[in-house]
Formats: structure tokens, sequence, C-alpha cells
């Protein structure tokens, strides 16, 4: 069985529309029952298939168990999570899901909501700081980076030049996964770097640097991003010059665009974040914090990813894999 509950169809579509609206528009939309307060869902840019989804699984989490709901996208600007987080504490949010903008630029925004008496459950990235956030769950990169180098590593026996692409500057996450790779990559001395360039997460800004980098590096054998889109503007760049098939690719996230594109043979491996896992439990922990006063749980949490190849591509269904 899937080791997640799969969102039925109607769920989704119930929700999404106002969600989106809502992340586009300065008064958030609000929906669900009534009776447990109002918990606000705050995270990225929704342009990016794993964002959406865990902003989308929190809300129906929260819904779920009976409360309403608001659900905003600060589209990684500092600025617009800080405002989005005091209207949360205008609006008497009981309690903040958030994916930050920034490991250190989100502390203040976090520190306030704390100080409103709000319980902010931090997902996916975490914060500079403890003692402020009720919890900060989040996937092991560093265990999960290792895993799919060691998969691009092991397609490689050859070794050979390489690019890696990394995420935005101020996300830990970026750091954390690149360190991942290297702790693998670099003891292989037959691997030569010979570019490492941000595209902050993006899929447009990563064919567009890709492009640049295989002019510059025609005689690439792989290139490892860390995160799927990223990887997937590699292989659109790729496609682009010609040299599909002849650069071995490999991402993070495990987005259905990733899976899929290891079916077609341009996508070695992704690894899988536990994305509606991570959401989930911080609803639920929100909800037992709001019940109890306590999580039971450390505030630092991390949950295992797993490497997804040809090899189990088919186990895959909307961020999950089949026992």
């Amino acid at each position: 069985m899937i080791r997640r509950k799969i969102f039925a169809v109607a769920a989704i579509a119930s929700f999404s529309a106002a969600a989106l609206s809502g992340c586009s528009s300065d008064e958030p939309e609000e929906s669900g029952p009534t009776e447990g307060g109002l918990i606000a869902v705050i995270v990225p840019e929704l342009d990016n298939p794993f964002f959406a989804a865990e902003g989308e699984a929190a809300v129906a989490k929260a819904e779920e168990l009976g409360y309403t709901t608001t659900y905003q996208s600060h589209d990684g600007d500092a600025q617009k999570e800080s405002d989005l987080v005091d209207a949360a504490i205008e609006a008497g949010a009981v309690a903040i899901i958030l994916d930050n903008a920034g490991a250190d630029d989100s502390i203040g925004a976090v520190r306030r909501a704390t100080d409103a008496g709000i319980g902010v459950f931090l997902i996916d990235r975490e914060i500079n700081a403890t003692g402020i956030a009720i919890s900060q769950i989040v996937a092991d990169n560093a265990q999960g980076a290792t895993a799919v180098a060691e998969e691009w590593v092991a397609a490689l026996p050859d070794g050979g030049k390489y690019i890696e692409l990394t995420g935005r500057e101020t996300d830990t996450n970026a750091g954390v996964r690149s360190t991942g790779f290297h702790s693998v990559i670099d003891q292989h001395p037959e691997f030569e770097m010979v570019a490492q360039q941000t595209a902050n997460w993006s899929q447009e800004e990563a064919f567009t640097v890709m492009e640049t980098l295989l002019q510059a590096n025609p005689d690439v054998v792989g290139v490892i991003a860390g995160n799927d889109t990223m990887a997937l503007g590699a292989v659109a760049a790729i496609d682009a010059a010609g040299l599909t098939g002849q650069i071995v690719v490999g991402g993070f996230d495990g987005s259905p665009d990733a899976v899929a594109a290891i079916k077609a043979g341009t996508l070695l491996v992704t690894g899988l974040q536990p994305v509606i896992l991570s959401a989930e439990l911080a609803v639920e922990q929100a909800d037992l914090w709001l019940k109890t006063g306590s999580t039971g749980q450390p505030e630092k949490q991390s949950i295992n990813c797993q490497n997804i190849t040809i090899e189990n591509a088919d186990k895959y269904a909307d961020w999950g894999l089949s026992d």
C-alpha cells in the first residue's frame, strides 16, 4: 500500500482554486470547517510542484482536523513572507505552517508569531535558530543527497567532467545537499567539476544556465542538481543541444515530472523527499500542541529520503512509493 494517504482528486480540486487565488491576492482566501480556529499555510513559489504539493497537503490535513485555513505563497521573498506572517497574526491564526524564505531572514517573522502566542511549525527548511518555532520538520537532506550522488557516480564508472547546479544561497537545504553530493563525488578523483552555479531552484533559470555552460563545456558527462526543477531544466538544455543520452543527470525532490523523465530515460535518479508526510506531520503536531501544549517530539525532526530510479519508478504515485 502507499505509505501515506493519496489525495482524492475531488478534494484537491475543492481547495486548489481558492488557495491559488489567495496566493495572488493581498487578501488570503479562507475555506473549510470552523470549529478548530485558523491555521495559516505559507509556502514558497507555487510554480514548483514540490511546494504546491506540501501546501495542498497541509491545507487538506488542517481542514480534515476541523480548522479553517489560509494558503498563500511568499514566492521566496522574505519581506512578503514577513507581511504574510503579520497578516496571519492580525487574523488571529492559532498556528502557522511555514516553508520559510530564508534560514536567517525568516527568524524575525517566526519570532513575532511566537511572541503573539501563535505556534509556528516549519516544514522543508530550517531556520538558523532554535527555541522559537515549535517544530522544524525536514527531510534528511544530507542522507538523501549522499544516496543520489552514490547512484550518479555508479552510473559513470569512468568519471569525467561534470556540472553542479545549486539552489538558492539563502536556503540551508542548498548547502546541505551540495555538501552531501561532494561527500561522495570528491572521493573519486576521476571526476572533475568544471562549473558550479546556482539556478535558484528554477527550471527556467537552469535551462538558461545550462545552455551557456554546455557551450563552454561540451564534453561534460554529468550534471547533478540540488532539486528536480533545476535537473529538468538541465535535461531540456541537454536535449536542445542534441546531447540527450550523452550526459547523466541526477536531481532531488521526487517530483512527478522527474519520475516521468526517469521513465523516459533522460534523468537517472531523484531523491524522494517525504513532502506530503512532512506537511501532514506539521499539521498533526500543531493540532496536538493546541490541544495539549506539547507535540511530544523534539523541535528538530528529520525524515529519510529514498532514491527513485528506473528500477522502482513504477511504484511511484503522487509523491510516494508503494511497498
